[in-house]
């Protein structure tokens, strides 16, 4: 079967051969590899991919000679460097890469941005771009598929999510793979780097917020409720977000006294990897956790559409003390745009729009349901 093309691809090659490392973030399996080894082929000769699980490949690029550089990769137009997490120091070798080569574009990936992004941050500063990379948005699927077919299998992306080697699946493949990421590749890296020898906390702790989905979550409960301290909860959710497992949303604040401070919501990358969390891959049509689900998915494939744009914006919900509440605030240019995601058609209560536009003059509110999402996924 032929690939599918990355939205994002297009403004990655916007910015190859402008004197910028250039690194593509990711979780484990969501097509990093394919990516880079896709624009190698277009742009350079596929005998410069390298792989950073390999030792050899970690001997060359740790060297931190200038002179192995020229020989390596001085006849290359552009080299990959795959899971370049694994390479000590990599910060200052892909810094001397790109100050001895600088006509060669260097493309790194990696699954964990608290690893590779520690170890490049100061030495290219300057130097380099990122990109994240997400499973398959609904926009991508259309490449392959017609958009008629993508709606159509709207509700299975909404069980078993959008991973690559998932979205073309039967229900019955598509959990066991889900329940084969979940178990063993999803949150390798924070495994690794914590050197944890009781993992089953993190998985407890996973569980824990994907049952909050769409609610408040408070971490004093949760560190209660695990029988850890409330800085242990906070570093093991910051470590899954730096792993593209889980992400934050704060609650939005500027006018009102009666306004929700310091609260936080923890949405999943990927809803099928939060249902094979709780193995609960039921249909819709008897599930009670559907508002929730639709939420979390408009607002991820929000941020591919975003990025794929290569638009950057704050991202927001907002709740009053007196249960007034919308699901996305987007902030940017001074603007906000607030958006209520409803599985089914629905409007948004009087009181509410008259409450948040009132104290945010200007401002907008959509609702965005499974019959309307087109122009919102598409990130207009």
């Amino acid at each position: 079967m032929s690939e599918i093309p990355r939205n994002i691809e297009a403004n990655i090659e916007k910015w190859l051969f402008k004197k910028k490392v250039i690194t593509i973030f990711g979780a484990r399996q969501v097509g990093k590899t394919t990516l880079a080894k896709r624009l190698l082929e277009k742009h350079g000769d596929p005998k410069h991919y390298y792989d950073g699980d390999i030792l050899s490949v970690q001997e060359v690029f740790r060297s931190q000679d200038p002179e192995v550089c020229r020989r390596m990769f001085g006849s290359a137009r552009l080299i990959v460097l795959d899971e370049a997490q694994q390479v000590p120091d990599i910060g200052m070798a892909l810094k001397i890469i790109h100050d001895t080569l600088p006509e060669v574009q260097v493309i790194a990936t990696g699954s964990s941005s608290f690893e590779l992004g520690n170890r490049t941050g100061e030495p290219l500063t300057g130097r380099g771009l990122s990109f994240i990379l997400y499973p398959f948005s609904l926009r991508e699927l259309e490449h392959r598929h017609t958009p008629i077919e993508v709606h159509a299998a709207l509700p299975f992306h909404l069980r078993f999510g959008l991973y690559p080697e998932i979205v073309d699946k039967n229900k019955d493949d598509a959990r066991v793979l889900l329940d084969d990421l979940v178990s063993k590749y999803l949150y390798k890296d924070v495994l690794a780097f914590e050197q944890l020898k009781k993992p089953d906390l993190l998985l407890r702790l996973l569980k824990l917020v994907a049952l909050q989905l769409g609610s408040e979550v408070s971490l004093n409960e949760l560190a209660t409720t695990l029988g850890v301290g409330r800085a242990t909860v906070e570093r093991y959710l910051d470590l899954l977000e730096k792993c593209f497992v889980i992400f934050r949303l704060k609650s939005f604040s500027r006018n009102l006294r009666t306004e929700l401070t310091r609260k936080e919501k923890i949405y999943f990358y990927d809803v099928g990897v939060r249902n094979g969390l709780i193995s609960r891959f039921q249909p819709l049509d008897v599930r009670d956790d559907v508002g929730p689900l639709w939420e979390n998915f408009c607002i991820v494939e929000r941020m591919k559409a975003l990025a794929a744009h290569g638009m950057r914006r704050n991202f927001y919900f907002w709740r009053t003390h007196g249960q007034k509440e919308l699901d996305l605030i987007e902030e940017y240019d001074g603007r906000l745009d607030a958006y209520e995601f409803k599985w089914k058609e629905g409007k948004i209560r009087t009181a509410v729009k008259r409450e948040f536009t009132d104290a945010y003059p200007g401002s907008t509110i959509t609702v965005v349901s499974s019959k309307s999402y087109h122009p919102f996924f598409a990130g207009e």
